[in-house]
């Protein structure tokens, strides 16, 4: 087996204890090198073997990390992320990648000067449920499609405390922070769109990051894709919706991964997870002129597959799961978003 790679966290919040940490830690072909807390000590009983540093500066003064992990706030990324490449680390950098296009465009640049490793933490290609949405895309089960929604809603009326989300900052607000999955899948999926029309808008009380967005995604061959969240959804309908020509398919968000590492379960590199119990989708379409509707059910998903790939990738010289450029296209569709919000008109690519 080849050497493991050595890695430290630059934060201790929730990203690192859920989606780093564990993973890093449970599989063979990494090394928890470090964790960065500034003044608290939580990483210290579930990861005793490693180090804890008290400064992003004191990771990259260790000479045998080799990763570096940028999960602070989205408003240090360019900071943090620049740094890291100059002292000559690979980085994975959390999602929303960046703050806005110009920010990604410059760290994908200095990257390729550095000839270093960089990638964009986007687990969600790896849920359970939007691996049965590209099944059902890449095998044309629906014909030539018309309408595509994606959805993340949730029911949080209140304030989360957390400024970095929704303060008055640079960044902050649902957009960029789910917003980025649900376009990240949607070029994935279908590609770069033609152009871009949203509302975006803040809808809970003294609150100046919004919470509530709307973009439709314009494609050639009247062809659209709606992505919604909201903050005010008790129940939500199908966040996946597909139409075509010949049918309909319904998707629930069923994987149960972050509910799991929530309870403490340590993943492995075998799926560690059963598939859902019952069914979690519909199939409802026309193949060889017979109407056909089905129940579904989507297998479950495994976030460690992504750092395996980040290991691949970086020892076996396989492709990068989620490159920068990606993420500067999401970003760029966010930018897009915004400026169509605030003056209200479609915005080209």
């Amino acid at each position: 087996m080849s050497k493991p790679i050595v890695a430290g966290i630059a934060s201790f919040g929730m990203s690192g204890k859920l989606f780093h940490a564990p993973f890093i830690e449970a599989n063979p072909h990494y090394e928890l090198r470090a964790i960065v807390e500034r003044h608290k000590e939580d990483s210290r009983e579930r990861y005793p073997n490693s180090k804890l540093y008290r400064s992003f500066e004191e990771l990259l003064a260790d000479p045998e990390i080799e990763l570096v992990i940028v999960n602070t706030p989205v408003q240090t990324h360019f900071e943090y992320a620049k740094k890291a490449l100059e002292a000559g680390k690979n980085i994975v950098v959390e999602k929303p990648f960046m703050v806005n296009a110009a920010e990604a465009e410059e760290i994908n640049q200095l990257a390729k000067e550095k000839n270093l490793f960089l990638s964009v933490y986007q687990n969600r290609r790896y849920d359970g449920d939007y691996k049965a949405i590209k099944d059902v895309v890449a095998e044309n089960m629906l014909g030539e499609l018309k309408e595509v929604e994606l959805r993340y809603d949730r029911y949080r009326p209140g304030h989360s405390g957390k400024e970095h989300k929704e303060g008055d900052l640079p960044g902050a607000g649902n957009l960029h922070d789910l917003g980025a999955h649900l376009i990240d899948q949607a070029l994935q999926l279908f590609g770069y769109p033609e152009a871009v029309f949203a509302d975006v808008l803040t809808m809970r009380k003294d609150l100046i990051a919004n919470d509530y967005f709307e973009v439709l995604l314009y494609y050639p061959h009247a062809f659209r894709v709606r992505i919604k969240g909201t903050v005010f959804a008790k129940e939500s309908p199908y966040p996946f919706i597909l139409q075509g020509e010949n049918g309909t398919f319904l998707q629930q968000r069923s994987d149960l991964q972050e509910t799991k590492l929530l309870e403490g379960v340590t993943p492995t590199i075998e799926t560690w997870i059963p598939a859902p119990e019952g069914f979690d989708g519909v199939l409802h379409t026309t193949i060889n002129g017979q109407d056909v509707k089905k129940q579904t059910r989507s297998e479950m998903g495994n976030y460690m597959d992504y750092y395996e790939d980040v290991y691949r990738a970086l020892r076996n010289n396989m492709p990068n799961p989620v490159p920068a450029s990606d993420a500067v296209l999401t970003m760029k569709v966010i930018d897009a978003a915004l400026l169509s919000s605030r003056e209200r008109r479609v915005v080209p690519l």
